[in-house]
């Protein structure tokens, strides 16, 4: 199973946590690391590399944090450079983390990767726009003996 550690400003990465356990259920080889007011970069770092150790079977870590070029991202950007199948996907959201839990069994991290890509963005909906194509009426049907 591949090991999946999520990060982010402040409170998000726990945030999500409550969200992921209700709607995925407890899970294993899954760590949430916050990015608070009181840490350097660098025990940020130290966080998220410790947490890829716990959550590493052999099967790979992906990373998903908030903000691309934020220092979650930027920080898990130096241990992919570094470590061997690890993966991060900048700017995740709710769907793409709590799909991560379902569909990394029998998988590989680069392959995760595509399927949380495509989650997420077709989770992105203008909802006016999905609201106005739901409302609009369906055109009458023509007979075709014209009765």
């Amino acid at each position: 199973m591949i090991g999946i550690v999520v990060s982010g400003h402040i409170n998000f990465a726990t945030g999500v946590e409550s969200a992921v356990k209700a709607i995925a259920g407890e899970q294993e080889q899954m760590e949430f690391v916050d990015f608070v007011e009181s840490m350097s970069t660098d025990e940020l770092e130290q966080a998220l590399r410790a947490a890829a150790k716990r959550v590493d079977s052999g099967e790979g870590v992906l990373f998903l944090t908030d903000i691309p070029g934020g220092s979650p991202a930027n920080r898990a950007l130096t241990i992919l450079m570094d470590t061997e199948n690890v993966e991060l996907i900048g700017g995740a959201n709710l769907p793409m983390i709590a799909n991560a839990a379902f569909e990394r069994d029998d998988t590989t991290v680069k392959e995760l990767v595509t399927t949380l890509l495509e989650i997420g963005s077709s989770c992105m909906q203008d909802m006016r726009l999905q609201l106005e194509l739901f409302m609009e009426p369906e055109p009458e049907p023509e007979c075709e003996d014209g009765l």
